[in-house]
């Protein structure tokens, strides 16, 4: 296993992954959002991350940048979407992915991760409501409780609340 920068010329095997993962009422909708985050050329640049086996692509995960409002000198990112072909689910491949993006973004001068997703499952790795508290998402939540975030940078102190605001592809009320 083989976790990896994603390629813009795999977008076609990082959509079949997200088709083949989720549920018939969002797999359109989650592949075309990940090939487009993918694509996407922000400034900061997302980081995009595939899980490889035997030269397959297995597993995806998208890390966007988002603004703080009110200081930018705070580099926020959002993970969304993660993936992993049904098969290999529960062989701790999105915990891979999502670890490994954790590690390169407290590496770089990001200050906070966002996530929108089970607290359950991101909370292993960190992820908390309380660290979300304050700062508002681009649009109103279908499940508030899964407004969740982590640090992964001290050295820079955050705002008590803030807006955020996210790269296009995201900015999409059904999508939150």
């Amino acid at each position: 296993m083989m976790v990896r920068p994603a390629r813009d010329t795999e977008l076609e095997a990082i959509r079949k992954v997200h088709l083949a993962a989720f549920g018939d009422d969002e797999r359109e909708t989650v592949a075309c959002l990940a090939c487009e985050l993918q694509s996407n050329t922000s400034d900061p640049r997302h980081l995009g991350l595939v899980a490889e086996e035997q030269a397959v692509i297995v597993g995806h995960v998208m890390f966007s940048p988002v603004s703080v409002e009110g200081d930018d000198r705070i580099l926020g990112f959002i993970l969304a979407p993660l993936a992993v072909s049904p098969p290999r689910q529960g062989a701790g491949i999105g915990t891979l992915l999502v670890t490994e993006g954790i590690r390169i973004l407290s590496g770089s001068r990001a200050n906070i991760v966002f996530v929108y997703g089970d607290p359950a499952y991101y909370g292993r790795f960190g992820f908390r409501r309380e660290t979300a508290e304050g700062f508002t998402p681009p649009h109103p939540l279908t499940y508030p409780d899964g407004w969740l975030a982590l640090r992964t940078n001290d050295a820079r102190p955050l705002p008590d609340a803030a807006g955020i605001s996210c790269v296009p592809p995201l900015d999409r009320p059904e999508l939150w």
